[in-house]
């Protein structure tokens, strides 16, 4: 298998790969990584720079063809499973539900309540929105957001939103954490590394999913 990190995990979020590939090892799952990894073309897909988008889907895809790709980015695995001809794609969380359901990742329910966030791409565009939920009640009890699965409200960061326009991406980035903060819980999860930046504001614990199961998840490591 090959772990396709994704720019966001790879370059400004490192504990998100640092938890990914704690688990693959914890589960004895073979992967390899790209030293040269680029871009997968989501953001230039998203901003309308297509001439560049196509050209760099190109060059992804003679490296990345052949290849078993894990991704820890919604956005990724957005882009590598539509955007892209022949690839076989899966996301960290349908691989970690997998895991556990497998008996390969040996975790312990803790009383604890958090809440998960549904990224745009992973869940309204892609359709997962099991896996994920599945993966945290392994571990904890999810209270569920007024906006969930294909209602969720958007982080506010996809879509070059962040970049072009930041104080909107700050409102809507608001909005989510106030719905959160009405569950009661002091912890967010969420599956993707863009949601997982904007929504980090100091009032709630906000983790990616395996930084969440390497923090609360028990785990018993096998040298």
């Amino acid at each position: 298998m090959l772990y396709f990190r994704g720019c966001t995990a790879r370059e400004k979020l490192n504990n998100i790969q640092s938890a990914t590939e704690k688990l693959l090892k914890l589960a004895d799952v073979d992967y390899h990584i790209l030293d040269d990894e680029k871009c997968c073309g989501s953001v230039l897909l998203r901003t309308g720079f297509l001439k560049e988008a196509e050209d760099q889907i190109k060059k992804n895809t003679e490296i990345l063809k052949g290849e078993t790709i894990i991704t820890s980015c919604a956005g990724c695995y957005k882009t590598l499973t539509e955007d892209y001809d022949g690839l076989d794609v899966i996301h960290i969380s349908q691989l970690l539900d997998e895991l556990i359901k497998e008996g390969k990742l040996k975790l312990s329910k803790m009383d604890l309540d958090v809440t998960f966030h549904d990224s745009c791409h992973l869940g309204r565009h892609c359709a997962v929105f099991e896996e994920p939920r599945d993966v945290i009640t392994s571990v904890a009890d999810i209270v569920e957001m007024k906006n969930i699965r294909e209602n969720s409200l958007c982080c506010g960061a996809g879509g070059g939103v962040k970049s072009a326009y930041p104080e909107i991406a700050d409102q809507m980035a608001k909005s989510r954490i106030e719905q959160a903060k009405e569950t009661g819980c002091k912890t967010l999860v969420t599956s993707c590394p863009f949601c997982k930046l904007n929504l980090e504001n100091g009032d709630l614990e906000v983790l990616d999913l395996t930084e969440f199961l390497v923090k609360y998840g028990g785990l018993n490591e096998r040298q």
